[in-house]
């Protein structure tokens, strides 16, 4: 399917209760998962969801705090028992790598599939490109190195118009040319410019996950027009001084960033466990921004 899936795994921070798991979000895009963050029990919410472990080919970490993290050994240690096959990246920092390698080493050190790290820096910088796909990092301001991650489409082909194709006699092996961008150049020399061969392309997609941090109003314009952004939402207004102190924003602050940097919707997430009423994230955000989606453990957010 074209576009974005948004698999919510974990919504709450810092422990597990029994209403919210910690941080961990799963990507899909063109068959591909991208998971973000690995809380404790991802591994058993990303199969609730019916999610595949051989289409899981990367994990993003936004930062090496335990509710962003204690997931990985178990995930890691249950696609060992597996026949999962082919190769998975972990991205993280070097001291990641170092703390990771240690605990995996002792718990799964056999592999039915290749696991490589890409070491990423608290910068901004692409850090993963693929046919479709450009993933780049932002500097966010936590307690530790931090980041988030940005995903978003290249441009995509361009339509055919079958029956001008069909009548200007363009060639099967052009086709993807002609989808391209190209002019049409006929055996008489007559140019058939594109536009009349084809219409415009789909919009490209674009979804940023901004966790842990504290509010950065000038990371706006980093993080640029987006189809859907995830903001972490760990405090409600009355907590405000708290999500400073502890370099966390508030659902209002997330509705202020939003709208700064133009993004379509805004889903919240990471709740502090002194909440028992998430509908108040929803509406302190939404009195900043009008299009808000309130995250809950098992729901799909289809960005399109």
């Amino acid at each position: 399917m074209p576009g974005f899936k948004i698999h919510c795994l974990g919504c709450g921070s810092a422990k597990p209760t029994p209403r919210h798991l910690p941080s961990c979000t799963v990507v899909e895009h063109n068959d591909t998962l991208y998971m973000v963050d690995c809380g404790e029990g991802a591994q058993r919410s990303f199969q609730q969801k019916r999610l595949k472990f051989s289409r899981l080919r990367h994990i993003f970490l936004t930062h090496l705090h335990g509710d962003h993290v204690l997931g990985l050994p178990g995930l890691i240690s249950s696609l060992a028992l597996g026949d999962t096959g082919g190769k998975l990246t972990i991205h993280t920092f070097a001291e990641g790598e170092k703390i990771l390698r240690t605990i995996f080493d002792f718990f799964a050190s056999e592999l039915s599939y290749e696991l490589e790290f890409n070491i990423i820096k608290p910068d901004d910088a692409v850090i993963l490109e693929t046919s479709s796909l450009t993933v780049r990092t932002v500097k966010l301001k936590h307690r530790v190195p931090c980041v988030g991650f940005i995903f978003e489409e290249k441009p995509k082909m361009r339509h055919i118009k079958r029956d001008m194709i069909d009548f200007h006699g363009v060639p099967t092996w052009q086709i993807n040319r002609i989808k391209a961008g190209e002019d049409f150049t006929k055996p008489d020399g007559t140019v058939v410019p594109n536009h009349i061969l084809t219409s415009d392309a789909d919009p490209s997609l674009s979804y940023a996950h901004i966790g842990d941090t504290i509010y950065m109003p000038e990371l706006a314009e980093k993080i640029g027009p987006v189809s859907l952004l995830y903001h972490e939402t760990t405090y409600l207004d009355e907590h405000q001084r708290e999500a400073k102190m502890r370099f966390h924003s508030t659902a209002r602050q997330a509705g202020k960033m939003a709208k700064a940097c133009g993004a379509s919707r805004l889903l919240t997430g990471h709740y502090s466990s002194r909440y028992r009423d998430e509908q108040e994230f929803l509406r302190q955000a939404g009195e900043e921004f009008p299009n808000v989606i309130l995250g809950k453990e098992g729901e799909t957010i289809i960005n399109s």
